[in-house]
């Protein structure tokens, strides 16, 4: 069953991404499809089911080591204020909009309010990374520094929202809140960041001394990033590290100390992403139960048109006196609308803890919970992807010297 399921999943996958792009459609609503057709069929075996959230990281890994290969730090400084602003406010309006709003629309408590909220502000690394190391490699918005800043923010979002759903569910079950647990933002950021240096100069210096072919420093790059992960699981009984912070930042100290290198293993990274999207979003898809939606999908909806329309006024906030222009701003806009990853791996959870604890009341929010991040996801990830694909080059410019070739 296992060599069967990963087969149908490789060639679904691969015919879908050859398909797709021809018919002008996001693959990634194919392989989401795809992935929901396997779930329903239970043509995907348990086993990898059981691993798939460990398979989907290992996705995130290679395209935030691709991105970090490609993200030139002096463009990001040039933004400046916004990187900072944009990589938490969007996502905290949007919790508190659903925090306030889910009581009248859903009928859930405020407490169980905030943690949806908390499931549903952030945004997906694994939808925009991508795009926007597209971008980078066309050339569309990086004299403004449009893709550097989206990338910056979608990466430290999602810990502020872990962080803020971990308290929040620690408060549903009858613990207690502390200044002590928020805490955990900074100290995640600052480790993340600071083990990423350490890891980014190391292997700096041994790529420097050491002749080898790419792929073997490729190799080296993955196992750095997966003891991160490693790491990231054993350092949790003390204090917070994010590793996929970390892994970012170690490719951006190499591009700023070896880019030659950095450039051809950006090249070998996007190759494996090929792959690495397919298993990401299939099984994203698989791990998604339709049946939860039900009665839920017209609040779901409107839950959805809502708490985006907040989160988009965030984003414009994050945005005042920058120079860029209206078309850029709507742009930033819609890259920080799709949901897929974090939501797929937290969206059940509270509905988990119900069931353990033979809690009615609990699981009966957290079958809501459960249904409107399916809606989300379901919704928001391919339109969102869809938009951006289509209207890139419409809203944003091109290089300079891409400028001058063409003419």
């Amino acid at each position: 069953m296992w060599y069967l399921s990963l087969g149908m999943i490789l060639v679904g996958g691969g015919l879908i991404a050859f398909l797709f792009p021809k018919l002008r459609l996001p693959a990634l609503l194919g392989y989401l499809c795809f992935g929901l057709l396997l779930g329903y069929f239970h043509l995907i075996a348990p086993e990898i089911l059981e691993v798939s959230s460990e398979i989907r990281k290992f996705a995130l890994i290679i395209i935030l080591l691709k991105a970090g290969l490609s993200l030139n730090l002096n463009d990001l400084k040039k933004v400046g204020r916004p990187a900072i602003l944009i990589s938490f406010v969007p996502a905290c309006v949007e919790m508190c909009a659903v925090g306030l709003l889910g009581p009248y629309i859903l009928g859930l408590s405020y407490i169980e309010s905030f943690l949806l909220g908390s499931v549903l502000g952030a945004v997906s690394p694994a939808v925009v990374v991508p795009r926007m190391t597209q971008l980078m490699d066309e050339g569309y918005g990086v004299d403004q520094g449009i893709p550097q800043l989206i990338i910056a923010g979608s990466s430290m979002d999602d810990i502020v929202m872990i962080v803020f759903f971990n308290s929040f569910l620690s408060l549903e079950t009858g613990g207690d809140l502390s200044w002590i647990t928020f805490m955990n933002i900074p100290i995640s950021i600052v480790t993340g960041v600071a083990v990423g240096i350490g890891a980014g100069f190391l292997l700096a210096f041994l790529y420097s001394k050491a002749k080898m072919r790419d792929s073997i420093k490729l190799t080296l790059l993955l196992g750095i990033s997966l003891l991160f992960v490693v790491a990231e699981e054993y350092l949790s009984k003390w204090f917070s590290f994010s590793s996929l912070l970390a892994v970012l930042t170690m490719g951006i100290v190499l591009l700023l100390r070896k880019p030659d290198t950095s450039s051809h293993l950006a090249t070998k990274c996007g190759k494996l992403w090929v792959p690495a999207e397919i298993f990401l979003f299939v099984l994203v898809g698989a791990s998604l139960d339709v049946a939860y939606l039900g009665s839920y999908i017209l609040p779901a909806l409107l839950m959805i048109l809502l708490s985006l329309a907040f989160r988009s006024l965030g984003v414009q906030a994050c945005l005042i006196k920058t120079p860029f222009n209206i078309k850029e701003r709507t742009y930033i806009s819609i890259s920080y609308l799709p949901k897929a990853t974090v939501q797929a791996a937290l969206g059940g959870t509270l509905l988990d803890t119900g069931t353990k604890l033979q809690n009615d009341a609990m699981i009966k929010a957290g079958t809501i919970v459960l249904a409107v991040s399916v809606c989300y996801i379901l919704i928001t990830a391919p339109l969102s992807a869809f938009a951006m694909d289509l209207s890139y080059r419409h809203l944003l410019q091109p290089k300079r010297e891409e400028i001058v070739k063409d003419a």
